[in-house]
């Protein structure tokens, strides 16, 4: 039977507001342009425009900056039913880049009470999510509750109803209160999730270390349910292994670097939709990378997320 949507996101959709004037401190910048952000829907973005049916479950301000987000989401052809208006006042979450060099870029959050952070588990319709091929989660959705159970019945729903879990790691330090909480959720929905993907730093939050290597990663999540866990490591490229003992490769691809941020995002939203496309995981892992390395060299995160043919020809040039 055909589902309804490849991917359904879960979680944060808020306002990136990126600096228009390169090589300067934020202290010095006085002008930038609003974006939607957020990594879950800078992952539904980028799948639908690859072509993906993409629906999107979260929770946004009853203002402008939600309705920004809702339009823009609804313009780049994602199901928005399931993105609750926030009735208690809560606001978008801004985050703010400082774009000093290619190498030097921050990012500076105001993520106090964020509507994303409110979706409660009892807006978490079964009929929706049964609806997907795959349900995609960002770790940052776990750092409070109600967005934490609302994660943890998401993901009970899809199990239930043969729904594949992809588990983004996107830890951001400043939502959480303690490295041991961000330890102890993390491990409770990769060992749930059929596909982990995050950065070799960030799988050493989720265990609790600095330093781990790949080797340990895939010895502990092997042990529950995951089929497939990637790894990426920066210019380095990225790893998958697979449960049957599989072990893929990708460098990355080389680009006129503007920016650090929106890479993962964007890598998430191409490797996964090369696999359900029925690419073979090591051509998934060149889309991701592929896809990572276009979106750091464009100003925003969301409108910079390429197409396919964008992808292929990057791949095919520097193959």
């Amino acid at each position: 039977m055909t589902k309804k949507f490849d991917i359904i996101a879960l979680g944060r959709a808020c306002i990136d507001l990126n600096a228009v004037e390169y090589n300067r401190p934020m202290e010095e910048t006085l002008t930038f342009k609003k974006y939607v952000g957020g990594s879950p829907a800078n992952i539904a973005i980028g799948s639908a425009k690859l072509g993906a049916r993409v629906g999107f479950i979260g929770k946004i301000p009853d203002d402008q900056h939600g309705r920004f987000i809702e339009s823009f989401m609804n313009d780049a052809g994602i199901d928005t039913s399931q993105m609750f208006v926030d009735q208690k006042g809560h606001k978008a979450g801004l985050a703010f880049t400082e774009i000093k060099s290619p190498e030097e870029c921050s990012i500076l959050m105001y993520r106090d009470q964020v509507a994303d952070l409110y979706l409660a588990p009892e807006e978490i319709e079964e009929e929706y999510i049964k609806q997907a091929d795959l349900l995609l989660v960002s770790g940052t959705a776990l750092a409070q509750s109600p967005s934490r159970e609302a994660v943890l019945k998401a993901i009970s729903y899809a199990r239930k109803n043969q729904v594949k879990v992809a588990f983004e790691l996107d830890y951001r330090p400043y939502t959480w209160q303690t490295s041991e909480e961000v330890a102890v959720y993390y491990s409770i929905v990769a060992e749930n999730a059929d596909i982990v993907i995050g950065t070799r730093d960030e799988y050493d939050e989720m265990e609790g270390q600095k330093g781990g290597n790949n080797q340990l990663t895939i010895d502990y999540l092997f042990q529950y349910r995951p089929e497939l866990i990637v790894i990426k490591h920066g210019v380095a490229g990225s790893y998958a292994y697979t449960k049957d003992g599989g072990i893929y490769q990708a460098g990355s691809y080389k680009t006129n670097v503007l920016k650090t941020f929106g890479a993962g995002d964007s890598y998430a939203a191409a490797f996964l939709y090369a696999l359900n496309t029925g690419k073979n995981i090591e051509t998934a892992l060149k889309y991701g990378s592929a896809s990572a390395a276009i979106v750091v060299s464009k100003h925003s995160s969301s409108e910079a997320m390429p197409t396919v043919s964008e992808i292929e020809q990057l791949i095919s040039e520097q193959s």
